[in-house]
């Protein structure tokens, strides 16, 4: 009887641990299988040729050329590479931490130019501006700022990209009620075509500052940057789940309807059973009743990698990043973050590693009005081409009077989409063809899609979009008539 009353917690505790096992067993080998195969078996980019981050654009070049550190060898230095260029009939490109995907920093037989060495920084606390040297990484910006207690106004939710991609690009990020970052600048330098630097800001060379902001590298080489900064702050999570048909009324009413938030962003569930009709609403508040967290690196990348790169091609994957994804935000629900902690992770912790496969971005605005219907055109059309969607991240953009090029000429959101894509013709041309269905989808919903990545819109599709493409080339010719900067970009779309 003694033996039976001893054994019967034994007895529990083991169906416990069966009962426990089979509950973890699935996620566990799930990730363990994940983790074993995530090994890096890039190829590197052989010697004389370039590529950017598709890894689909490798190109043979005639000269990569360092910028040098120190500012005045590298104005001097470069007005003669220009000329040399210009002399040879060498084609310029200009390229910073090449995470555009269409070979916009890439000039066949040309010279790029590497900007990354020029990457001072100093602060002005008076005036809240920061002069800033092109090359610079968000990287390195946010922990500068940080110290002097300051924030970057508006970036990418990433800190991997430089400042004068940034600001080719015109890119924007988390921070509520803001248009893209053309509305943080306050002037720049440019070295032209003919190796003359002018000043440009909404008064200097107007219709140059508005013509770069968001142009490509076409105009010119920008050396360095005033962009205006913002005190950083502490801030506290709000978080909703919700079905994606409520995602406009919800903003409209815990983001558009407060004065307390500060930075806010969307997630869709992808899992193939419940395809965009989930989402997430991540709604930082402002919280000044406390110290501002300290700056540290990111927490538990390796896990949240393996959670990630286990979604790709595993509808099981799916499910398990979303239902963890959901459990974590609900678990630090109402934790504190400063500003700088929100942008300060780079892409590297969840990128592509592997030979056969890469991820392709995509992104499209649409009206508010219009998300629902555009959401709807998606469940077609994305498992209509047997597109592997990875990740949808929601930002709200406000309307850009800055930039000449613009995709924000109202109120929109951003649909930011990751694709997984095989490194094959065949997965090119199913990308291809995916990528023009979703572009006459948000053009039909009043919407558009985003320039710097893979150049899969026709022609057609993109003086749709971007009725005012032909000025912008144009003018292009105009500032630049021997056509010496040059990408990919321009090849495809602006050569007459």
């Amino acid at each position: 009887m003694r033996f039976r009353r001893l054994l019967r917690p034994r007895v529990i505790l083991a169906l416990l641990a069966v009962c426990l096992l089979a509950f973890l067993g699935r996620p566990a080998f799930h990730l363990g299988r994940t983790a074993l195969h995530d090994r890096d078996t890039r190829e590197p980019v052989p010697t004389g040729y370039v590529d950017d981050a598709s890894r689909l654009n490798q190109t043979r070049v005639k000269e990569v050329w360092d910028i040098p550190t120190d500012p005045v060898t590298a104005e001097r230095q470069l007005a003669a590479l220009l000329r040399r260029a210009k002399a040879e009939k060498l084609p310029v490109s200009i390229a910073g931490a090449r995470h555009s995907m269409g070979g916009h920093t890439v000039a066949p037989d040309g010279i790029v130019i590497n900007m990354l060495p020029f990457k001072a920084a100093k602060l002005d606390p008076e005036t809240n501006i920061l002069h800033v040297q092109a090359g610079a990484r968000w990287v390195d910006i946010i922990p500068y700022l940080d110290r002097h207690g300051r924030s970057v106004a508006v970036m990418q939710s990433n800190n991997t990209f430089s400042v004068g991609g940034s600001i080719s690009v015109n890119a924007h990020g988390w921070q509520h009620n803001t248009p893209p970052i053309a509305s943080t600048v306050e002037a720049f330098r440019l070295l032209r075509d003919d190796g003359s630097i002018i000043r440009c800001s909404r008064t200097e060379n107007a219709e140059l500052f508005s013509l770069v902001l968001g142009g490509y590298g076409l105009f010119g080489v920008i050396l360095d940057v005033d962009l205006r900064v913002v005190p950083d702050v502490r801030y506290r999570l709000g978080h909703f789940v919700i079905p994606s048909e409520r995602y406009v009324d919800l903003y409209e009413w815990e983001v558009n309807r407060r004065s307390d938030v500060g930075m806010v962003f969307g997630r869709l569930d992808v899992t193939p059973d419940n395809f965009l009709r989930e989402a997430t609403l991540n709604v930082f508040y402002h919280d000044p009743g406390g110290e501002i967290p300290p700056l540290t690196p990111a927490q538990f990348e390796k896990i949240r990698r393996t959670v990630f790169r286990g979604t790709v091609g595993s509808d099981y994957g799916k499910e398990l990043r979303w239902d963890l994804e959901k459990r974590l935000a609900s678990a630090i629900e109402g934790r504190a973050f400063s500003r700088n902690q929100l942008s300060n992770e780079g892409i590297e912790a969840f990128e592509n590693r592997t030979a056969k496969s890469t991820d392709i971005l995509h992104e499209y605005f649409v009206p508010p009005s219009r998300l629902a219907a555009f959401l709807e055109r998606l469940r077609v059309i994305i498992p209509e081409h047997q597109g592997d969607l990875l990740n949808v991240t929601i930002r709200n953009v406000h309307t850009d009077t800055d930039s000449f090029l613009r995709y924000a000429d109202q109120e929109v959101f951003g649909l930011v989409m990751l694709f997984n894509q095989e490194r094959t013709p065949q997965g090119e041309k199913a990308m291809k063809a995916m990528t023009q269905a979703l572009i006459d989808a948000a053009l039909e919903e009043g919407g558009t899609y985003y320039l710097p990545y893979r150049l899969h819109a026709s022609p057609e599709q993109f003086a749709r979009a971007y009725p005012q493409g032909r000025e912008f080339f144009e003018r292009k010719r105009a500032y630049d008539p021997d056509e010496l900067f040059q990408n990919e970009f321009y090849r495809t779309y602006g050569r007459p």
